[in-house]
């Protein structure tokens, strides 16, 4: 039997107190769908840490999820600065986060590099003043 569903998620910037509740959302919705174990700790992770990403750094964005027999694709847009230094962003560590966010419990820097290592594809496009766009690939 033939799967596809797809589902979009609105994020809002510096809306903390929601921080986690998209991701936990599709999770549900993939554990609806049968999906378990490692795919549906990969994908919850890279939901998670790109909606606390929009969160931290965007004014908005969006979380679009496709899923399909074959994988599981991601895309996740936001409208915000962009990203100055994408290879400086992509380093284990490396975080733009001010004190605020920090004194919360996040910007550690460690989100872009978890997101590319729960991916099977990973792509980042971004431009200042304008916003990142992440594309996650996930094979089943």
């Amino acid at each position: 039997m033939s799967q596809k569903c797809e589902f979009s998620f609105p994020v809002e910037g510096e809306n903390f107190d929601d921080a986690g509740k998209v991701s936990v959302e599709i999770k549900r919705l993939l554990k609806g769908l049968g999906i378990t174990g490692d795919i549906l700790r990969r994908t919850a992770i890279a939901t998670y840490e790109s909606e606390v990403n929009i969160i931290s750094y965007a004014w908005q964005g969006t979380i679009d999820v496709r899923v399909t027999d074959d994988n599981i694709l991601i895309n996740i847009q936001d409208s915000g600065p962009g990203i100055i230094d994408i290879e400086q962003a992509m380093q284990q560590g490396y975080s733009t986060a001010n004190d605020r966010i920090r004194e919360m419990g996040f910007g550690a820097g460690m989100g872009l590099f978890n997101i590319k290592n729960c991916s099977d594809g990973f792509e980042i496009l971004s431009e200042i003043n304008k916003g990142t766009l992440l594309k996650i690939l996930i094979n089943r």
